[in-house]
């Protein structure tokens, strides 16, 4: 996306008169306790397959380690850091201005098919989610919760509207409605910012629980089991 396309997309200010933000405070503490439970029991239980995938990334690509570690934008403007199995080889990040222009979103994402960057195993992690499941510490640390809008890089919510500004008024979260959408990098990134609101306006203990399940079937469709 070219700077004169990121400004008109940026002064293009959606129609949100129809949100609406209300406190749960007690949807919020079960919501919390949940997340602290669920999250200390996958711990255990992945604590050995963790080990496993890690010593198998640092065979892949020894130069640097298995858990890569960024700055993520969660409730309310705050940093935190995420935690993700290592995908990408050691400097992705410096490579990734050469990639910009192969960018397949709109908006302040960037996302590419067939990322160069990407390792053989970081492939098998990716196309299963794997590399996603450090950030259930993320989750038991209460940076993250289950269900939650994707938590942003700063330098793209730098680039939000005021509009986009909203999906910062919960804790971010692993799943969401964006999430298990089919072909979801297809989805515009208005309609993404749209999903986002939907559920802030919408949040409760059941949509959770359904996002939950939605979210563990369309992997093992996706994988095919």
């Amino acid at each position: 996306m070219t700077l004169e396309q990121l400004q008109e997309h940026k002064n293009i200010e959606p129609d949100i008169s129809s949100f609406e933000y209300r406190p749960k405070p007690v949807f919020d503490l079960f919501k919390r306790l949940f997340d602290l439970v669920v999250s200390f029991v996958c711990i255990v239980i992945l604590a050995i397959p963790f080990v496993i995938i890690s010593v198998l990334i640092m065979i892949d690509d020894r130069k640097a380690g298995p858990i890569f570690v960024q700055d993520r934008v969660g409730k309310n403007g705050k940093i935190f850091k995420i935690y993700k199995f290592r995908t990408m080889c050691a400097n992705a990040e410096e490579k990734l201005a050469e990639l910009q222009k192969f960018n397949e979103m709109d908006g302040p994402v960037f996302k590419i098919g067939n990322d160069p960057r990407i390792t053989k195993i970081g492939k098998l992690l990716r196309a299963s989610n794997i590399d996603e499941l450090p950030q259930i510490f993320n989750i038991f640390l209460g940076h993250m919760s289950f269900v939650g809008p994707r938590p942003a890089l700063p330098k793209e919510v730098e680039q939000y509207r005021p509009s986009d500004k909203l999906r910062l008024l919960v804790i971010p979260g692993l799943t969401c409605y964006w999430q298990v959408v089919k072909n979801r990098n297809s989805v515009s990134f208005d309609e993404w910012m749209e999903l986002d609101r939907k559920y802030i306006m919408e949040r409760n203990a059941w949509i959770d629980i359904k996002l939950i399940f939605k979210t563990f079937f369309f992997l093992f469709k996706k994988s095919g089991c």
